[in-house]
């Protein structure tokens, strides 16, 4: 059962954010000096204003210094697309690099995890979060610094036009300060909890739409719904709690805008008419009121959106964070004897992270070249068997080798090469027929997928399309009937030619005809000096395997040929008698 996931510590700071920044170091260095540039240019700009001012009651040239404003309008505007455009570009290499980390990280794990999490959050986590965290670069990052620039340049130059009018206005900036500091505390935990809300959405969503057609056949569309709304509802919820402390920002900001410009109009404009300033200077000032009072705005928004994005950043560096399959920990075992089984299970107990314990002193042994099968009824630890011999998952304790090596002792690449492994459910990719017959075989020829094809009676898919091998199977094969899918699966096994193949349920969803069909498969690469070990519900699949091994609870309760277990294993001759095979 999967359990409601909380959010992750929100203790992430920028330095957290360094290791997405560093392969763009040299463009973030580029767009630093543009914006001061584009700062400077600002900054001069009030100064030139009030210039020429002056030169108009002065009747000084006037030209010059119009002629200079100009340019550094004109310069500072294009200095400034160039930056924008550098760092929303950067800011896409951001998100580029993170999602290919991610997507590297979420398809590494170890397949524990993928038990314990929804694959909607975590595909929310590539979606959603990364393009959160292109805002912490733009609009929040970048942003801040270049409107303190202008924030510390602006209050300079008021001090050194009227220092009475600078405390006027910080006075009046500071109380919309207090109130976007208290704000800002909250907003990140409350957008960190948005995005796990929205992540369980899109759970909720993707578990839904994976299995629409059985939930229409079991008249569950109206309840799937109100799951869906649910969970909508409870981001919603999440999303107006954050929204209202946002809200807080705007008001504190119009008192603090229009609280400063009422009072430096009014106290500005007595120091004007007492002579202490001149109507130039208070141009400037005013010019350089709205360079520091919007940036400040900017500022506390851009600050908000910086809390929104590191919440995100924190959900990224949760999966990140996680250790993906490692052969770190591999164990040192002497070289294999000669005539090594290629399969050999010692005395294995295993248990789920849960502390479910499914197998118990597990051992049997598969000759190099025979077919062996495991029977036995459901729950009996059939299929745990293969995940540990693939190495989705480790012993608790015993060993499991495979050509006389312990599986843990081989890089889980080289390992998984020497393995064909067709699972219970037959899952088909969302693509064409070559697509899914070249995964583990990429440089197979055409011919080469035909013959598979026809070793599982499969050629009347390429045939019935003009498209052939081309022919799409649809999302998760939905094109494809059951047996067409797990027989698919075969094929794509068969195309990679392993030394052991593991089938598991192969004829679950064949009738009677491709049941054969596929028994046929199954001998011809037999015949080829391959092992294959199947596990199997319906022992006429098996009847005819070198021999057949009996689990139930977890346990080896019986192990020989199909007529010496009917003999000597009660659960096996029970199971045969159900299936009508005595």
């Amino acid at each position: 059962m999967f359990r409601r996931r909380v959010p992750p510590s929100t203790d992430v700071g920028l330095r957290r954010l360094w290791p997405y920044l560093r392969e763009h170091r040299g463009a973030l260095v580029l767009v630093a000096v543009l914006s001061a540039v584009t700062a400077a240019t600002s900054l001069a700009q009030p100064l030139l204003v009030g210039r020429v001012i002056s030169a108009v009651q002065t009747s000084a040239p006037v030209l010059p210094v119009a002629a200079t404003l100009v340019a550094i309008l004109v310069g500072g505007a294009l200095v400034g697309a160039g930056q924008s455009f550098l760092l929303q570009r950067t800011a896409e290499g951001v998100v580029l690099s993170t999602r290919r980390t991610l997507a590297q990280r979420l398809l590494g794990l170890p397949v524990a995890e993928y038990d314990a999490r929804r694959t909607g959050d975590l595909m929310s986590r590539i979606g959603a979060d990364t393009t959160l965290l292109r805002a912490v670069v733009t609009s929040g990052l970048f942003e801040i610094a270049s409107s303190v620039l202008v924030v510390v340049g602006a209050a300079v130059a008021m001090a050194l036009v009227d220092l009475v009018l600078l405390g006027v206005t910080l006075l009046a900036v500071a109380a919309g300060a207090v109130v976007i500091g208290v704000v800002s505390r909250r907003v990140r935990a409350l957008s960190q909890l948005t995005q796990v809300r929205v992540g369980e959405m899109t759970a909720a969503v993707e578990r839904a739409l994976s299995a629409v057609r059985t939930i229409r056949a079991s008249g569950a569309t109206d309840r799937e719904i109100a799951g869906v709304s649910t969970a909508a509802g409870a981001a919603y919820s999440v999303g107006v709690r954050s929204a209202r402390l946002a809200a807080l920002v705007s008001p504190a900001l119009t008192v603090a805008t229009q609280g400063s410009f009422i009072a430096v109009l009014g106290i500005g404009g007595a120091r004007v008419a007492a002579g202490r300033l001149t109507v130039g200077e208070l141009v400037s000032f005013v010019l350089y009121l709205f360079l520091l009072v919007l940036p400040l705005a900017r500022l506390a928004q851009s600050w908000t959106q910086l809390q929104t994005g590191l919440g995100a950043l924190a959900r990224i560096e949760e999966i990140v964070a996680l250790r993906g399959e490692s052969d770190d920990d591999a164990v040192t075992v002497a070289a294999p004897g000669p005539g090594a089984p290629a399969l050999e299970l010692r005395d294995v107990d295993f248990r789920y992270a849960d502390g479910t314990t499914v197998l118990h002193g597990v051992g049997f042994t598969v000759p190099r070249g025979s077919r062996t099968a495991l029977v036995g009824p459901s729950g009996a630890g059939k299929s745990t068997v293969f995940g540990l011999v693939e190495r989705f998952y480790d012993v608790t304790s015993g060993a499991v080798l495979v050509d006389g090596v312990d599986v843990r002792a081989r890089p889980r690449r080289e390992l998984r090469a020497r393995l064909g492994y067709v699972e219970q459910d037959s899952p088909a990719l969302a693509g064409t027929l070559r697509e899914n017959l070249v995964l583990a075989a990429p440089e197979a020829t055409g011919d080469e997928q035909l013959a598979v094809l026809d070793a599982v009676n499969l050629t009347g898919l390429v045939e019935r399309s003009p498209l052939g091998l081309d022919t799409p199977v649809g999302e998760g094969g939905v094109l494809l009937s059951g047996g067409e899918r797990q027989r698919l699966a075969i094929a794509r096994t068969l195309l990679a030619a392993p030394s052991l193949m593991l089938l598991d349920e192969p004829t679950a969803s064949l009738d009677a005809r491709n049941e054969q069909a596929l028994k046929n498969a199954i001998d011809v690469a037999g015949a080829q000096d391959r092992t294959l070990l199947i596990v199997a519900h319906r022992l006429s699949t098996v009847v005819d395997c070198d021999q057949i091994v009996v689990l139930d609870q977890g346990r080896v309760a019986a192990t020989g040929t199909h007529d010496e277990l009917l003999e000597r294993s009660p659960l096996y001759a029970e199971l045969a008698r159900s299936q009508l095979l005595t």
